[in-house]
């Protein structure tokens, strides 16, 4: 119902408004066949909405005459406008003002000023002679003046928040000085100036230790709920927790945290155990510690999952894929952030800059697993080109070995040649040689000499004869410059007719 009449509230402000526009368009509301261009349409809708709009697209297009009606207009919306003001003032009497989640009372749409107007007349004389609930409620102005200016005017909300906080000493009322104090912290926080944070924290840590030792809340005269102080303490715990993370100061940090996840297990309030686990791990990673900030983000999706909490399950898998990233398990980290994308896309317009930091991450592994893949082309390529150096290296070795070989045969046989023929024995045939034989020089041979005379005398060429032999192509070139030297000859053709002359080969 309440809801209803709020919808009705907006519209009736709605029509009032537009009851003060320009009597042009009104009189052709009246006039049921004169058709308004798409200009006057689109110029009444921006005046409507509080944007300038140029006269000349309110003109229609074809004249109107409505002398009669126009006559008894303005008396027409007098009367509408009158009823509409008082509609409006009995829906407001229904409704209340609407309050933001930190409890502070919007006065937005009604007179910003005037809760601010009312808190400037007290003056320090008149403060000090005030009386107990007026003191009272002007704290709780201030109050709301402090939550108020929290986002818009951290000038404004500091002086309130001060103001809030002198007076709640004076009087001893802890939960003022708690939440004075912590919104202090806030403003120094923000302006980088940790250390006086962290003074204005602890006072405020100090006024909830008041609050658990029993002391009453003056201003409601009550003493304060268990709950209530637990939830105090773990806010202040979490606070200092992010404070010191922010400073790089791991085991005060890290201690705060815990102190502030054991209120939470305490109470089961598992998002906010969720929460702290992902910060705890957040913490460690930065500083290099990804097994423990493997568990804590592991318990961070273990508490969301109990609570059903999809935000928070997206954030615990978000940071599984950063930690993966750091890790180099990009497989892992891709699939850990598309989990998590799959929730940010659907939410894209409240979690803008988780899905913001969730694609840098997928950017990240991208361009890892393309370094990684490129690296490895590298290695294949350059252990390709290293075992084709080691095949030529090995093969040219061989080779190498093999001229070796065959060099020093040839030396030996070279030495050989050198050496005196020996005589025959008596006791061995003697050959009677041919009349070619007689004619010809006395020319010895070894096995190598004449088999390559042979195969020259064939027709073979160099190649070939080196693979029939088992030699290289050069030292079979030797022989035959050494054949061609002992037959005194300038070609093969004339070394092989020489050879058979002479009866060496048939």
């Amino acid at each position: 119902m309440a809801k209803y009449a709020q919808d009705l509230l907006i519209d009736t402000q709605m029509a009032l408004f537009m009851s003060e526009m320009p009597r042009l368009p009104v009189v052709l509301a009246l006039d049921t066949s004169a058709k308004v261009s798409k200009a006057t349409k689109v110029a009444t809708t921006a005046k409507a909405a509080g944007q300038p709009g140029h006269r000349r697209h309110l003109r229609p297009k074809k004249k109107v005459k409505m002398r009669k009606i126009s006559s008894f207009l303005p008396i027409f919306i007098d009367m509408k406008r009158l009823a509409l003001l008082i509609i409006i003032l009995l829906l407001q009497q229904m409704l209340p003002i609407p309050a933001t989640a930190d409890g502070y009372v919007d006065h937005r749409g009604h007179n910003v000023d005037s809760l601010e107007t009312v808190v400037a007349r007290w003056t320090a004389p008149m403060i000090a002679q005030a009386s107990a609930e007026q003191t009272r409620q002007l704290v709780r102005d201030w109050k709301e003046l402090m939550l108020g200016y929290l986002q818009i005017n951290g000038v404004k909300s500091m002086h309130y928040a001060r103001c809030v906080l002198k007076t709640a000493e004076e009087k001893g009322w802890q939960l003022s000085i708690y939440e004075a104090s912590k919104v202090i912290g806030q403003h120094f926080w923000a302006k980088d100036q940790y250390d006086s944070a962290a003074f204005y924290y602890a006072n405020a840590v100090r006024a909830i230790d008041k609050m658990a030792a029993g002391v009453p809340d003056m201003l409601a005269g009550e003493v304060y709920d268990e709950k209530a102080i637990d939830d105090a303490y773990s806010a202040m715990y979490g606070t200092l927790g992010n404070l010191y993370s922010m400073q790089d100061s791991i085991p005060t940090a890290m201690d705060y945290y815990n102190k502030a996840l054991e209120i939470f297990k305490r109470h089961g309030w598992l998002n906010s155990c969720s929460v702290c686990c992902y910060n705890m791990a957040e913490t460690v990673l930065n500083d290099g510690d990804t097994e423990t900030a493997g568990r804590y983000y592991g318990e961070s999706l273990d508490f969301a999952r109990q609570a059903n909490d999809s935000l928070w399950i997206a954030s615990a898998l978000k940071g599984f894929g950063n930690l993966y990233l750091a890790t180099g398990k990009t497989r892992k980290a891709l699939r850990c952030l598309d989990e998590a994308d799959r929730y940010y896309s659907i939410h894209e317009d409240e979690e803008l800059f988780a899905r913001m930091e969730t694609l840098d991450f997928t950017g990240q592994v991208l361009r890892m697993q393309k370094r990684s893949l490129a690296w490895a082309l590298a290695g294949a390529l350059a252990g390709l080109i290293l075992a084709i150096s080691l095949f030529y290296v090995s093969r040219l070795l061989r080779n190498a070995r093999k001229e070796q070989k065959e060099a020093e045969a040839v030396f030996e046989e070279t030495l050989d040649e050198m050496k005196p023929a020996p005589r025959p024995a008596s006791d061995e045939a003697t050959v009677k040689p041919s009349a070619e034989s007689i004619a010809a020089p006395d020319i010895r041979l070894n096995d190598r000499e004449l088999r390559i005379l042979q195969l020259l005398s064939q027709g073979r060429t160099t190649p070939q004869i080196a693979d029939e032999i088992c030699l290289s192509p050069e030292t079979v070139k030797w022989y035959r410059k050494k054949l061609l030297a002992k037959f005194d000859v300038s070609s093969s053709m004339e070394l092989v007719i020489k050879a058979k002359e002479s009866g060496i080969i048939s």
